[in-house]
């Protein structure tokens, strides 16, 4: 479903990239970073799952009509695979808070910082405002990582198909459809800062939101 794009210039540390906010569907945009050591290594996919509390983390499950499915291979290299695990967890707080309709949510400020937790609390309000919430089956796959900044930072990247993820009316529970098409499909982009002081998460730092990836469809 078509949602006003909402766009914001975000600084990384060592280039400018373009911060383009959606909710469902999408725009085109770009980013650039210097990028050293790509690792794309597999073990086994990563199962769907709904979230949850993890010792020393902020609950993140979502509606149990909504299904988040990341099949994505594991990283070889520990730093990485722990980026990317991060990276899912901001995806399902982001949903959590929308679930919850609180733009404050502690969840998606647990797992970012920046223009990352902007971009999440700007969807949030969005979806409030409309008076929707999330529904249907969110695929995500195609993931890479990247190792950035002397191997201290990490910068994923995964591809969309939103063609079964909905809005619904939470008033009159109708579940707003739409037809699959180029939109359906986005490229994410999201530089992952390693765990700082007390706090055990990789948090996302800057985030890119490209609309009508056609590198995305199959």
């Amino acid at each position: 479903m078509s949602r006003r794009a909402l766009t914001t210039a975000a600084a990384a540390l060592t280039a400018t990239t373009a911060l383009l906010l959606t909710a469902c569907g999408g725009g085109d945009d770009k980013s650039s970073d210097d990028i050293k050591g790509a690792d794309t290594g597999s073990t086994s996919p990563s199962a769907s799952a709904s979230g949850g509390t993890q010792a020393g983390r902020p609950d993140v499950s979502v509606p149990k009509d909504l299904d988040l499915v990341f099949d994505f291979d594991t990283p070889s290299d520990a730093k990485h695979a722990a980026a990317l695990s991060d990276a899912q967890n901001y995806i399902r707080a982001l949903d959590h808070g929308i679930d919850k309709r609180d733009p404050e949510d502690p969840a998606y400020q647990f797992y970012s910082d920046g223009s990352a937790s902007q971009y999440a609390k700007s969807q949030i309000q969005a979806w409030v405002k409309g008076g929707w919430t999330v529904t249907g089956t969110d695929k995500y796959y195609d993931a890479e990582t990247n190792a950035v900044g002397k191997g201290k930072r990490v910068l994923v990247s995964f591809c969309r198909n939103q063609a079964e993820f909905f809005g619904k009316e939470i008033k009159t529970g109708k579940v707003l459809r739409t037809k699959e098409s180029l939109s359906s499909y986005q490229k994410f982009t999201m530089m992952m800062f390693p765990p700082t002081g007390s706090s055990p998460a990789w948090k996302a730092q800057v985030i890119e939101v490209k609309g009508k990836a056609k590198e995305c469809q199959a």
